[in-house]
C-alpha cells in the first residue's frame, strides 16, 4: 500500500488528483439546437449543451436572459435538433448570436449580436414539424418534438460570481425523427455505427470515436 506521495513513480504521479477550479463544467455533452417559437410566429434557434434525457423526458438548462427560455416558457413547445460533427461550423456561426433585441448587456460585452433569422445565418434548412409549431432543422439527423412540462430555478443559493441565473426546464418528447440512413432498416433503432453526435467538451467541439462496446441493456 502507498503511504505517501514520495512512493509514486513517474507514471503514477501523472494520475494523482489535484484540485482545480474550471470556469465551466462541460465534461462532454451533446450539442443541441433548440428551436422555439417567437411571439411573431417565427422560429428562433438556440445552441446549447446542457441537456440530458431519461425515458421520454429531456431536462435542459437555459440562461434567464435567453430568447429560447422566454419562448419555451410562453409557448411550451420546442424541438431539440441534434447536429452531427460535420455541422459544427454552422453551429458556431450562430453561437455569438441572440434573438433578444436589444442584446442583454452581459452578452453584448462578450461579443453577442442580435440576429432575427438564424436559419439564414447558419445556412440551415427549415422543415415543418408534425405536432408542434416551431420549425425543425433539416440538416440535423435526429430531432425531438417536445412540450414543456415543468420549469424551475436552480436549487440553493445562486453564486454571485455568475453574470446571470438560469432555468431548469423539463420537456416531454412526443415525436422523434431520424434521417433514414442512421436507422437500422425495419426497426426503431439508431445505427450507432452511422450516427455520431456533435459533442461540446470544455467549450471545444468533438465527434465520437469508434464503438468500444455496448451495455448489457442494448437491444441491437
Amino acid at each position: 500500500m502507498l503511504t505517501n506521495k514520495a512512493e509514486f513513480n513517474a507514471d503514477e504521479s501523472d494520475r494523482e488528483h489535484i484540485e482545480i477550479k474550471p470556469s465551466v463544467l462541460y465534461i462532454g455533452t451533446p450539442v443541441v439546437l433548440i428551436t422555439s417559437l417567437n411571439a411573431d410566429g417565427t422560429t428562433n434557434v438556440s445552441p446549447m449543451s446542457s441537456v440530458w434525457a431519461l425515458y421520454d423526458r429531456v431536462v435542459m438548462g437555459l440562461t434567464s436572459t435567453s430568447k429560447g427560455r422566454e419562448n419555451l416558457l410562453r409557448e411550451r413547445q420546442l424541438i431539440l435538433n441534434f447536429p452531427s460533427p460535420e455541422l459544427w461550423p454552422k453551429v458556431e456561426a450562430i453561437a455569438p448570436t441572440t434573438g433578444r433585441d436589444p442584446v442583454p448587456p452581459h452578452k453584448e460585452k462578450i461579443g453577442y449580436r442580435f440576429e432575427a433569422d438564424k436559419f439564414d445565418v447558419a445556412g440551415f434548412t427549415p422543415q415543418a414539424a408534425d405536432l408542434v409549431r416551431p420549425l425543425r432543422i433539416a440538416e440535423c439527423p435526429i430531432q425531438f418534438e417536445a412540450e414543456v412540462v415543468a420549469a424551475h430555478s436552480p436549487g440553493a443559493e445562486w453564486s454571485s460570481e455568475r453574470p446571470e441565473a438560469f432555468s431548469i426546464i423539463e420537456a416531454k418528447v412526443i415525436r422523434v425523427h431520424a434521417h433514414r440512413d442512421i436507422v437500422i432498416p425495419d426497426t426503431n433503432h439508431i445505427d450507432t455505427n452511422r450516427w455520431s453526435p456533435l459533442l461540446y467538451v470544455f467549450r471545444h467541439y468533438f465527434g465520437t470515436g469508434p464503438d468500444l462496446g455496448r451495455t448489457f441493456k442494448a437491444e441491437r
